[in-house]
């Protein structure tokens, strides 16, 4: 069983170098600025990491970001539950993609019972709330 419900927040997927200290450098200026983090993934290989941000001033931290002269990219997150079983989020996957949609990053948000919630940042957010039959 898939159920989707929209979240409002804006998702930041934004590249890093990947070195000591970069991920800390962003943290500091989004603290300096009063920005609440609400949720955080990320990684790197090589050369490159990303960061994938949901915070509580979504016009603070895109301020942040270009005064940083950071690379992002910025979209409404589409919010999705599914079961909580292995292959329940490859059914949002399987959709989105055969949609079209490409996924820019997604965050754990949550788990309760059998239920487990991702927050995904994508290219086309009315096309990914139509793949999951989710009102916009």
């Amino acid at each position: 069983m898939l159920e989707c419900a929209r979240d409002l927040t804006r998702q930041f997927v934004v590249q890093l170098d990947h070195r000591p200290g970069s991920l800390a450098a962003l943290c500091r200026e989004l603290e300096r600025r009063q920005v609440d983090l609400k949720a955080i993934g990320g990684g790197g290989i090589g050369e490159h990491g990303h960061v994938i941000l949901k915070t509580a001033d979504d016009a603070a931290t895109r301020d942040v970001l270009t005064a940083g002269k950071y690379e992002f990219i910025e979209g409404d997150s589409v919010l999705a539950e599914v079961d909580d079983k292995p292959g329940g989020m490859l059914s949002v996957l399987d959709r989105l993609a055969a949609a079209g949609v490409n996924v820019y990053g997604h965050l754990f948000t949550g788990r309760w019972g059998d239920r487990a919630t991702f927050s995904f940042v994508v290219d086309d957010p009315a096309k990914a709330r139509a793949a999951l039959d989710q009102k916009g």
